[in-house]
């Protein structure tokens, strides 16, 4: 039998300063991306963004064509948070900074990363153009956190503001645009004065179907039960106490 041989391991720091020297670096870069509405240009390196990420693997599997290639343009990913995203790819390590949490491209590890960054900073991120720039798919996983350091009433006003953001970016009604999401908001936290408010908000300016303000009702009028239970009752780390809360089941854990 073969003997296995020696591995030997290099030190990690000088790798990843050196990986990292490369990030935005137009030497021996073979891809070009203009990013977000600034139309920045941003160098980069085919193979490294292939092996790394499936999205890019994809997007950068056809072979370019003689002379020079066209960029790839990403003009609703803002580049600050491109940037970060390349430096977790060149490095496997990246600072999340408030503004440049947005964009993951599927990458599961920098997305809980995210996440867990977004639930400790709640309200100041929320606060950010990063956060009205979040695509839907992006914003679901927070919104569906127990963890949010935030209070439903912020948030119900922080999701009215970025689906108004989509429908002018998309030319589309805000309801519609709200769609995939809306479903998230927790609106049986809400005391009943505040729940009147929300309704007729939403008359004047859809954004949440009839039917789930109807549920959120329908948890009030039964306290306890069935309707008391699960996630549209369950409390968040940042809901602020209300005097019907002591009716659900569930605290925040």
């Amino acid at each position: 039998m073969e003997t296995p041989g020696l591995v030997v391991h290099g030190e990690a720091e000088p790798f990843s300063t050196a990986l990292r020297s490369l990030i935005n670096n137009p030497l021996y870069s073979d891809v070009r991306f203009v990013v977000g509405q600034e139309r920045q240009e941003v160098f980069a390196h085919r193979c490294l963004l292939a092996c790394r990420c499936n999205f890019f693997q994809r997007l950068l599997s056809s072979e370019p064509g003689p002379g020079v290639p066209s960029p790839v343009v990403l003009s609703t990913v803002p580049a600050e948070a491109f940037l970060v995203v390349l430096e977790f790819l060149y490095t496997n390590s990246a600072k999340l900074q408030r503004h440049s949490v947005a964009v993951t491209f599927g990458l599961g590890q920098l997305q809980e990363r995210c996440v867990a960054f977004i639930e400790a900073h709640s309200q100041e991120t929320l606060r950010t153009r990063g956060f009205l720039e979040l695509s839907a798919p992006a914003l679901l996983p927070l919104l569906r956190s127990d963890k949010l350091c935030v209070d439903e009433a912020e948030l119900v006003l922080a999701a009215r503001s970025w689906a108004r953001v989509g429908a002018a970016v998309l030319e589309r009604p805000v309801a519609e645009v709200a769609a995939p999401v809306v479903r998230e908001l927790r609106l049986a936290l809400l005391a009943p004065a505040e729940l009147s408010a929300l309704e007729e908000q939403n008359r004047r300016e859809p954004l949440i179907p009839v039917e789930q303000i109807v549920e959120a009702w329908k948890c009030h009028a039964l306290r306890r039960g069935d309707a008391a239970r699960g996630t549209p009752c369950r409390r968040r780390r940042g809901t602020l106490p209300r005097e019907h809360h002591r009716f659900l089941d569930l605290p925040f854990k």
